[in-house]
């Protein structure tokens, strides 16, 4: 395969698939600051697309039972809607439902850190 067919691939499909290149001009001594400062941005956005991933599947599996009071549109942000849906999953929920809720508010909690 080509590179750049392979590069655009990636872009599409791959790690990078939901991620735009920036180019800004910045002293040199901010250089360091920029760079990590980048990097929590992806890290922070990689942990709330699998967040939202495992929301999304848990829904599509225990929606129906576990939402049948709960307004999840009502929450301001991902990690308050995915915690309650989990604690929703482990009170209401089977075996499977609650192994996926302690994983998800694992995923929380590890975001809080």
């Amino acid at each position: 395969m080509p590179a750049k067919k392979r590069i655009r691939k990636y872009r599409k499909e791959g790690g990078a698939a939901d991620l735009v290149r920036v180019e800004v001009l910045i002293p040199p001594s901010a250089r360091n600051e920029v760079l990590a400062m980048a990097s929590r941005m992806r890290a922070e956005h990689r942990q709330t697309r699998d967040l939202q991933l495992l929301l999304d599947n848990a829904l599509r599996l225990y929606g129906s039972r576990i939402l049948d009071n709960v307004d999840l549109g009502r929450l301001p942000d991902i990690r308050s809607r995915a915690a309650v849906a989990a604690r929703a999953m482990i009170d209401r929920g089977d075996a499977r439902a609650f192994a996926m809720g302690r994983k998800i508010l694992d995923r929380v909690s590890e975001r809080e850190h």
